[in-house]
């Protein structure tokens, strides 16, 4: 975060303990940054010092990251759940204010969620999301290759998510984070292979208990919407910026086609770099979100 930062524990309605941070000025309009997997608020660092200088930027570990609480269970981290977490950072630090709200990864996933809640209709100002689709898009532009029998195409896209398979198998998250990302090897997959900027706290210590953990996003959403029927696209009550970032190993470009629909007017950017934008890109990310909240009531 910027200097200075505050923080306080938000305490969720099922007793999950949130740590959340903040800067800027106190008066100005609140900015709320939600991060993705394995991350913790760490990720945002370089974007929210350039934000706090004239948003208050809001930041939190999401349950399962950084210095918030791990709870047990995959019924802990489902959408709803998630939902109440926010709604929860909402109350606690702009209890009169519309937010604008920022996710990269599974904090754009989140997003969506929230975007598109209608317990959250009128608290969420705006909506911009990085690297983050809504998870029934990214189902939908699976299954209608799928569909029309279009094998070639939907492994073009569902080759970049192979991960999300090994996170749902018996054992995988303990084999990935207790084995394979154990020692200091996820601070090297992020320099080395995706030429993240690391250093200065990120990646955090916390990441290989985090990764543990934050597994259960996958476990405790996806295959319950894998066995559903597709869901008609729920309509975002936010105006919506998608940013897309180009060398996104994990997430197909397609998985946001679907956002158009739930979005009308929605606006969808690309910046250089790799799927860890607010890393790379904290210029060009604090200029478009600011650019964006401030058409819309910043």
């Amino acid at each position: 975060m910027a200097a200075n930062p505050d923080s306080r524990i938000v305490v969720a309605p099922d007793g999950v303990r949130l740590a959340v941070f903040q800067a800027g000025p106190p008066a100005a309009a609140p900015v709320v940054l939600v991060h993705g997997y394995p991350d913790t608020h760490a990720v945002w660092d370089l974007v929210a010092a350039r934000l706090a200088t004239s948003w208050r930027v809001v930041s939190y570990d999401v349950r399962g990251a950084g210095a918030s609480d791990h709870p047990d269970g995959r019924a802990a981290y489902r959408l709803d759940r998630l939902t109440d977490d926010f709604a929860a950072v909402c109350d606690a630090v702009s209890p009169q204010r519309p937010v604008h709200l920022v996710g990269h990864d599974w904090g754009g996933i989140q997003g969506w969620a929230f975007a598109t809640s209608p317990r959250l209709a009128g608290r969420i100002a705006s909506f911009t999301t990085i690297a983050g689709p809504a998870l029934e898009h990214g189902l939908r532009a699976n299954r209608e290759p799928l569909r029309r029998g279009h094998l070639g195409e939907w492994w073009s896209h569902a080759r970049r998510s192979w991960y999300i398979a090994v996170l749902c198998l018996p054992g995988g998250p303990w084999l990935t984070w207790r084995v394979l990302m154990a020692g200091g090897r996820w601070r090297w997959a992020l320099e080395r292979l995706d030429r993240v900027p690391v250093g200065s706290g990120y990646p955090a210590a916390t990441a290989p208990d985090d990764g543990l953990a934050g597994a259960n996003l996958y476990r405790a959403n996806i295959p319950r919407m894998l066995i559903r029927p597709a869901p008609p696209i729920a309509r975002a009550h936010a105006p919506v910026q998608v940013i897309v970032p180009e060398r996104d190993r994990f997430i197909s470009p397609r998985y946001y086609d679907a956002a158009a629909a739930a979005a009308p007017e929605l606006r969808r950017e690309t910046v250089p770099g790799s799927h860890w934008a607010p890393r790379e890109q904290a210029d060009a990310l604090a200029a478009l979100i600011t650019g964006f909240a401030a058409e819309h009531g910043g």
